[in-house]
């Protein structure tokens, strides 16, 4: 994640099956720092994620086709049914432990790398 304060490496998972999307980090009881799940949605799409039966604070953040972030969602609340929207379309989201976004000063227009993203966005 490149930010205004620097380029943050992030050891994630990649959720880009139905099924692996549909679980997303839903059980963990600990998300580790510096760790996450990228989702490839598989087309560009508005999205939106809940909290259902995900019992630690998510910093959600959607990303273009383009691999720029679209808007940030903090500290979303553990266990909540209410709906997260992207708020424009996206193709990818990463969600990150909370307060990981604040730390590292994610904002829109903010650059996410990844070999998955670099293919679809063309770098």
């Amino acid at each position: 994640v490149e930010t205004s304060t620097g380029v943050y490496p992030y050891q994630v998972e990649v959720a880009d099956t139905d099924e692996s999307r549909s679980r997303g980090l839903m059980f963990r009881r600990s998300i580790e720092p510096e760790t996450g799940m990228l989702f490839d949605m598989g087309v560009t799409r508005d999205v939106a994620f809940w909290m259902h039966n995900t019992f630690v604070p998510l910093d959600i953040i959607f990303i273009s086709d383009a691999g720029r972030v679209v808007s940030v969602t903090r500290g979303a609340k553990p266990q909540s049914d209410a709906r997260i929207p992207s708020d424009s379309p996206v193709r990818f989201v990463l969600e990150i432990a909370s307060p990981e976004a604040k730390r590292i000063g994610v904002s829109v227009g903010d650059v996410v790398r990844h070999p998955i993203i670099d293919a679809v966005s063309g770098r």
